[in-house]
């Protein structure tokens, strides 16, 4: 196996879907929620990532180089048969083959290989070498995949989607249209000769031959509470642990966040600890195996938010539209976190030992905390209570700190305590912060009158890391059904209002008179 198959089925193997997306820059595109490409594989041409971030970008044109930098350089990996070379993102090398050196039949062959891992090219068109991968993809994953093909609307005169704004290709329209429409003759073609192969190649837009609209697909992939609807104040909060499962790694993080968007999250939640003096020298200094060196000390360092990234991704959750916030677990994380003006920091259970920090927290911080009490008592309760009189919201989450918690050991009942306790302290808000399998307890929860639910989230595994168990994986539709039962859990529960609903009728009737 040669290395650009290896990375490309690296980067395959961290979705565990079956469908792929190949990203045009048409403006169709604007009409598509880029929240629907967070769960697949997406494979870019030329500057596509300028409107999503892409696993992998394709192109053999120098002028892209300047595009891509423009963006950021959003995608994992940059196959060019260029020197140039990405600022982010891994690189391989592919031979470039101009249309006008072969005929289209040896171009349409080389699609439909029997071993379309050998010899991979850089086709004039690009979405055919998209294609090309797409199918070493189906070859790894062993069954047939779906390919979407986005933004491909072969109509240079509609121009591109809006967030591609500066066209950094060549100026002449009459090139453009050159380059732009025969594109439309080699999809057809495209669809033809891979009709009883193992990619169902779908095309999204109003064209005859389309599959389905932009509109319709959004549909399909995103449940209609994640497709911009405005999120009520009386809703239950649900937030996206992601613990450090984003490695340190922006993409990774990027689809993260726009992952638990589209599955309906109101929040994603982060951590933020000083590794030298959270840990001991000793802990730091002990052999630890992964990706990034020989110690625990260059693990942790490793998976930590810089001040960049926190600013990064404070606007990458507006763009998305989703809220953030952070667990700080320790003094100088505290007030490296204030530059950001957090509406909500995070106290997790396992700096509930450390009183003197989380005093200056109560003392010193006025807007919402919350607050897991995994591995305390009621003792514990008293002093919070007594502690956090300061902040204008005290998100109180009944928690165990077993990953995973027994079921006979979740004890959502507590929450109907805290109910009690909100009922005396006006600021305090219940909650529950969820370590245990599946959506049941945390339905439960919103039973017992948790108003925030916690729930750790992943995007696929690697052989190294140490996910906890009991965290939905992104790439699946787990923690999108999570929320669709936290969210029919409210919905049944309803009012405490006891009332005739329009619902009901009666079956006899009292006689009039």
């Amino acid at each position: 196996m040669d290395r650009l198959t290896r990375q490309v089925r690296d980067i395959a193997s961290i979705y565990g879907t079956d469908t792929i997306f190949i990203l045009g820059k048409g403006p169709s595109v604007d009409r598509i929620d880029p929240a629907v490409m967070a769960n697949a594989l997406v494979i870019g041409v030329n500057d596509a990532e300028r409107i999503a971030p892409c696993d992998i970008t394709l192109f053999h044109d120098e002028w892209v180089h300047d595009a891509l930098s423009a963006s950021g350089w959003r995608s994992r990996l940059y196959i060019t048969s260029t020197d140039l070379r990405p600022k982010r993102g891994s690189l391989a090398g592919a031979r470039y083959v101009p249309g006008s050196q072969e005929g289209t039949d040896v171009m349409m062959s080389r699609l439909v290989s029997e071993q379309p891992e050998a010899d991979f090219v850089l086709e004039d068109i690009l979405f055919l070498s998209a294609l090309r991968l797409a199918r070493i993809i189906a070859a790894a994953r062993g069954r047939p995949q779906t390919v979407y093909m986005l933004g491909f609307d072969f109509s240079p005169e509609h121009g591109y989607a809006k967030a591609i704004g500066h066209d950094y290709a060549p100026p002449s329209r009459g090139e453009r249209e050159a380059r732009i429409v025969p594109q439309e003759f080699y999809f057809l073609n495209t669809l033809y000769m891979l009709r009883d192969s193992e990619l169902s190649v779908q095309h999204v837009g109003d064209r005859v031959f389309s599959a389905i609209s932009p509109e319709d697909l959004t549909a399909q992939f995103l449940p209609s509470a994640a497709r911009g609807a405005p999120v009520s104040s009386s809703q239950v909060l649900i937030t996206a642990e992601l613990t450090t499962n984003h490695f340190g790694d922006r993409h990774r993080l990027e689809r993260m966040v726009r992952s638990a968007k589209a599955a309906g999250a109101d929040f994603v939640k982060v951590q933020k600890r000083d590794v030298e003096t959270f840990y001991t020298h000793e802990q730091l200094d002990k052999k630890y195996v992964s990706p990034f060196g020989t110690t625990f000390r260059d693990y942790r360092h490793a998976l930590e938010l810089d001040r960049d990234d926190f600013d990064w991704l404070d606007q990458l959750c507006k763009n998305v539209g989703i809220r953030w916030f952070a667990s700080v677990l320790d003094e100088t994380s505290f007030r490296f976190m204030q530059q950001f003006d957090p509406e909500l920091v995070k106290l997790p259970s396992t700096i509930s030992e450390h009183k003197d920090y989380l005093q200056l927290v109560a003392r010193e911080y006025r807007g919402g905390v919350a607050l897991s009490t995994g591995m305390t008592d009621g003792d514990y309760e008293k002093w919070v209570v007594e502690t956090f009189t300061q902040c204008d919201r005290l998100y109180l989450m009944q928690c165990n700190s077993a990953y995973p918690t027994p079921l006979h050991d979740c004890d959502v009942g507590v929450i109907r305590h805290y109910r009690d306790l909100a009922r005396e302290h006006g600021h305090i808000i219940p909650a529950y912060s969820s370590h245990d399998f599946g959506w049941v307890a945390s339905a439960l929860a919103v039973a017992a009158g948790a108003r925030m639910v916690e729930k750790h989230v992943k995007l696929g595994n690697t052989e190294w890391a140490h996910f906890d168990a009991v965290a939905m994986d992104l790439t699946t539709s787990e923690f999108s059904d999570f929320v669709t039962k936290i969210r029919e859990a409210e919905m049944i529960i309803g009012s405490e209002e006891k009332k005739v609903n329009d619902s009901e009728h009666h079956k006899y009737f009292k006689a009039a008179g």
